[in-house]
């Protein structure tokens, strides 16, 4: 079982597992997300929309719909 990138909170980290299919995944997979790859939350505004997060020591924001695409491992570090 995994969890969306949206869900996970501040200052969490974990392993991309998968990218579900829309009309921006080829973006998202040119900015670096990919499975296997480790993401951070750095910020997240008061709704939870935007989120800033760390991947291959870039900082990029999300939309939380966007963020809700990108599926990580159970296993959650901090």
């Amino acid at each position: 079982m995994d969890i969306s990138l949206d869900r996970i909170g501040l200052g969490f980290s974990a392993e991309i597992s998968s990218i579900d299919e829309s009309s921006i995944t080829t973006k998202l997979v040119e900015l670096g997300f990919m499975n296997g790859e480790r993401v951070e939350v750095l910020f997240k505004a008061p709704f939870g929309d935007p989120i800033a997060v760390e991947i291959n020591g870039s900082v990029l924001s999300l939309r939380k719909e966007e963020a809700a695409l990108i599926h990580l491992k159970e296993r959650i570090a901090s």
